[in-house]
């Protein structure tokens, strides 16, 4: 899969995408700087969210429109004015974006309806992500699909029947670069909730890139994503949780974002293929494993014996496994302390 100038596969390191949300505080400014930090902190791409209040719910005070969950992070909050709060405003896009491609980042985003596609395609995004809880519906997803873009979706509350319809109708629709991201939709989401075993069995059923949608705190789960095979991670991104903002308690910061980039290069590469034995860089230290030494002065003709054989570091004697059946056997030469154990020694 390639979105922009960067192939997502497991060839490359893994593709970490910041998630802009609405961390922005509703200030272009801060959004700019968000975008700058992004880059400046090494993330591949930055993703910003599209909608409006209207296009995503309805103005209603009661009832289901109140989050209810005392445990969430908007408890109480009416969904019309969390969503007026919390989107980005379409004018901001332009200036969003062209500042991430000039600090050499890929900027896509998740449409919320298809008023948005529509608006997108305006701006050439590269690519659309499809958002954990739009990936039932249909019609938006198959407006994306017919736009021919790269797509990313997150797999959230899906059963694998629903992701198994959206998959389908996207292929159908002509697209075969899909990119799916397992994802936990609370936030923040709890680490032993994350199941990231999923992350091959998702791969083996679709045949797709599958990368991880995080929102646990700290960037443990996303690295241990990338041993079970997720070429793409994407996590919130702010500039300083102590700010506030609609998603800031489950952001990383740019220090942390920095850290996730490096050392998800490095889990990445540690992946390797499947080996046993020495790599090349290990054969110099071979010398320094155990293997049978003269421990003791030997004359010629004298028994061997574990009084003077040993089994000692280095490595450049007999092989240890054959230490019993050197004991009883003649020594054919006068023989020095510190000598490594040789086949012609014995007479």
């Amino acid at each position: 899969m390639k979105i922009g100038n960067r192939n997502i596969n497991i060839h490359n390191e893994p593709f970490i995408i910041a998630e802009m949300s609405g961390n922005h505080d509703g200030k272009l400014e801060k959004a700019l700087q968000i975008t700058e930090m992004a880059a400046k902190s090494g993330a591949h791409a930055l993703k910003l969210q599209t909608y409006k209040s209207d296009t995503i719910t309805l103005d209603v005070k009661e009832s289901e429109f109140v989050i209810q969950d005392k445990s969430s992070l908007w408890h109480g909050k009416n969904l019309y004015e969390l969503y007026d709060l919390a989107h980005t405003p379409w004018e901001w896009h332009a200036p969003i974006m062209k500042k991430a491609n000039e600090l050499g980042m890929v900027c896509f985003s998740s449409p919320f309806d298809e008023s948005a596609v529509d608006f997108l395609e305006e701006l050439e995004v590269p690519a659309y992500k499809i958002a954990s809880f739009e990936n039932n519906h249909i019609p938006l997803i198959k407006k994306v699909a017919r736009t021919g873009k790269p797509i990313i979706i997150s797999s959230g509350l899906a059963t694998l029947s629903e992701l198994s319809e959206s998959i389908e109708l996207i292929k159908n629709q002509g697209s075969n670069e899909v990119l799916i991201l397992k994802c936990t939709s609370t936030y923040p989401a709890k680490s032993e909730n994350s199941n990231i075993n999923t992350i091959p069995k998702i791969k083996e059923i679709f045949d797709c890139e599958v990368g991880l949608s995080d929102h646990t705190l700290g960037i443990g789960v996303a690295l241990a994503s990338i041993g079970l095979g997720a070429t793409a991670i994407e996590k919130h991104f702010t500039l300083d949780r102590s700010e506030g903002g609609v998603d800031a308690a489950f952001s990383l910061e740019p220090k942390e974002l920095e850290n996730l980039v490096l050392e998800s290069r490095r889990a990445w590469q540690a992946t390797g293929n499947i080996k046993f034995g020495p790599t090349k860089a290990e054969i110099k230290s071979l010398k320094f494993r155990r293997s049978i030494y003269i421990s003791k002065d030997i004359s010629e003709g004298e028994y061997f014996s574990s009084e003077n054989l040993k089994v000692i570091r280095p490595g450049l004697g007999i092989a240890p496994k054959y230490f019993d059946l050197l004991i009883g056997k003649r020594a054919c030469k006068n023989l020095k302390i510190g000598t490594p154990m040789s086949w012609e020694y014995i007479g």
